[in-house]
């Protein structure tokens, strides 16, 4: 598995940052590659990738969520294998810090090339980047979801 970390700091409050993360299906508008993402019920996603040409279709389970501090997930379907954890930490009123770390096993030729080549971790960083923009731009969530969802 290749492991992939990347942090930004964005200027909204931390309930901000984190109830934007959890709209998923808002996703394709910040994530290069993500065509949909359909939330199924309060911890599942179905998801629709399009990277290299290689479309791909998951499902992932969120397996811990605290509001405000984390969402981790695993993927639990599909021909992609990743978990991984953005957690949220407030450096003061209007700022935070949302860092992204994720666990990928590339599938196929394509996606084991792009990631020899650093194309993953180039991908997540631009996705990271595009989500600043996007919160800040908004300068507010489009919705939020602040159920607890335990491991185990």
């Amino acid at each position: 598995m290749s492991m992939v970390k990347e942090s930004v700091e964005v200027d909204v409050p931390v309930r901000t940052a984190y109830n934007q993360w959890t709209q998923f299906e808002e996703f394709p508008k910040f994530m290069e590659g993500v065509e949909k993402v359909t939330q199924l019920d309060e911890t599942h996603n179905h998801w629709t990738t399009k990277i290299g040409g290689v479309r791909r279709e998951f499902d992932t389970e969120i397996v811990d969520q605290l509001p405000d501090e984390r969402v981790a997930w695993r993927t639990i379907s599909g021909d992609i294998q990743q978990m991984g954890m953005v957690r949220f930490q407030s450096l003061d009123t209007t700022h935070t810090r949302v860092e992204l770390v994720m666990d990928i096993e590339p599938s196929g030729a394509a996606e084991k090339t792009a990631d020899v080549f650093g194309m993953i971790d180039r991908r997540v960083k631009g996705d990271m980047r595009r989500f600043k923009e996007y919160i800040e731009e908004h300068g507010g969530e489009s919705g939020s979801w602040r159920g607890r969802v335990t491991p185990g």
